[in-house]
């Protein structure tokens, strides 16, 4: 009877010193698959298995491809994602990712203090950034209000919120949240905490560029009707 793979490993003769360096990783797909990496490999495949939208096969080839490349690009790669994780932070004043306390949007004297864009994470602010439209300022809330996940607006950037309105006084906050279950709930919220202290609107949410109205849902169709405003 054939012992575990355990076994089989631990078996091997020590004169066979390179095979001591092979790990079996069991593969979760059909059938009883295994495919066989080097000790370092495998680990460099589970930690690029962590990021997100990295399945297994995106993971290897990420890792196959590391291996290929220079080791000086290697060092400068792995170098920058340890001065990334160490330097990059939160600004004190709208939680967007910054090296300083502070960041540059913030910072910005050009920028309008009137206005200030709720957004739920920096990749918002980000995707707003790029659009190269809106010249105001940024409060990232660090996630939206999920009961289920026991999420709820004491772990979110709303009372600073709050408290930031009510120093600066600005004209208008705009709240740029996804239309999901918890992003509505999470817009509502923040609707009624700032309306007594200033005017609070809603980004308008409608049809992507291209798309045809028969494949849209009914959420959709319904914020595109809201949204609509008179031609120029």
């Amino acid at each position: 009877m054939i012992g575990s793979k355990a076994s089989i490993i631990n078996a091997i003769p020590d004169t066979w010193k390179y095979l001591k360096n092979v790990i079996i990783v069991k593969v979760k797909h059909s059938g009883d698959k295994t495919t066989v990496y080097a000790r370092p490999l495998a680990r460099l495949i589970e930690q690029l298995q962590r990021l997100p939208g990295v399945g297994p096969k995106s993971a290897q080839r990420l890792a196959l491809h590391i291996l290929k490349r220079p080791e000086a690009e290697v060092e400068a790669l792995a170098q920058a994602l340890i001065e990334a994780k160490k330097q990059i932070g939160l600004c004190s004043v709208c939680f967007h990712l910054s090296a300083e306390p502070v960041c540059e949007i913030c910072r910005n004297a050009n920028r309008d203090n009137n206005t200030i864009c709720v957004v739920a994470d920096p990749r918002d602010v980000i995707a707003l950034e790029k659009t190269r439209e809106y010249k105001g300022k940024y409060h990232v809330l660090g996630g939206v209000i999920s009961p289920i996940d026991g999420i709820g607006p004491e772990q979110l950037n709303i009372l600073a919120l709050q408290r930031r309105v009510n120093q600066q006084k600005p004209q208008e906050v705009i709240l740029a949240i996804s239309p999901s279950i918890e992003g509505e709930t999470t817009t509502l919220y923040i609707g009624q905490l700032l309306k007594p202290f200033t005017k609070v609107t809603r980004i308008a949410f409608g049809l992507p560029v291209g798309g045809d109205l028969e494949y849209a849902d009914e959420v959709t169709l319904a914020r595109a009707l809201e949204g609509r405003r008179e031609l120029d």
